[in-house]
């Protein structure tokens, strides 16, 4: 597909991040399995309900511009699940797992972020409103989630991670 209007890119994002939102869904349940902390798990498991609800928005927009949803590979979210593998075959002490967990997670909430902050202006100048309006209700997610991962990882004994 060549991407020679605003419209074009507008497409090519939303299905970018609709590609990465279900690359995502399948990782905050490994995220979830393979982290011991329950409030940490509870986290991850509560983000990915809401996912679920993102994909479902995110359907929505492809709807307001009369295109079916289709997934554009995201790069830039496969980049950030393989180095996650990568730390996982590594096979880290558990509590340097936990931690590395929520910055994993933290990492992807800024790459999710930044999408919607990217595509929410092209909705608006597109006259996309109800579009704009979805996405900005995604994006509103991806911050509470970021906030609420801060908050965790700030909250973090780290005293039993050898230094």
């Amino acid at each position: 597909m060549a991407i020679d209007s605003l419209q074009d890119l507008f497409e090519h994002g939303i299905e970018d991040i609709y590609h990465a939102e279900h690359e995502l869904l399948d990782a905050l349940e490994d995220l979830e399995e393979n982290t011991e902390r329950e409030e940490i798990a509870q986290a991850f498991a509560d983000h990915r309900e809401e996912t679920e609800g993102q994909i479902e928005r995110l359907e929505e927009v492809f709807d307001a511009f009369g295109e079916p949803p289709e997934k554009e590979p995201c790069d830039g979210v496969k980049g950030l699940l393989e180095e996650y593998e990568g730390f996982v075959d590594e096979d880290p002490d558990q509590d340097v797992m936990d931690y590395h967990n929520m910055a994993a997670a933290e990492k992807t909430e800024h790459y999710e972020i930044a999408a919607y902050g990217n595509l929410i202006p092209l909705a608006d100048e597109l006259g996309l409103d109800d579009a704009a309006d979805l996405l900005e209700e995604n994006l509103r997610e991806e911050q509470e989630a970021l906030e609420k991962l801060t908050e965790l990882t700030e909250e973090f004994d780290t005293g039993a991670i050898p230094a």
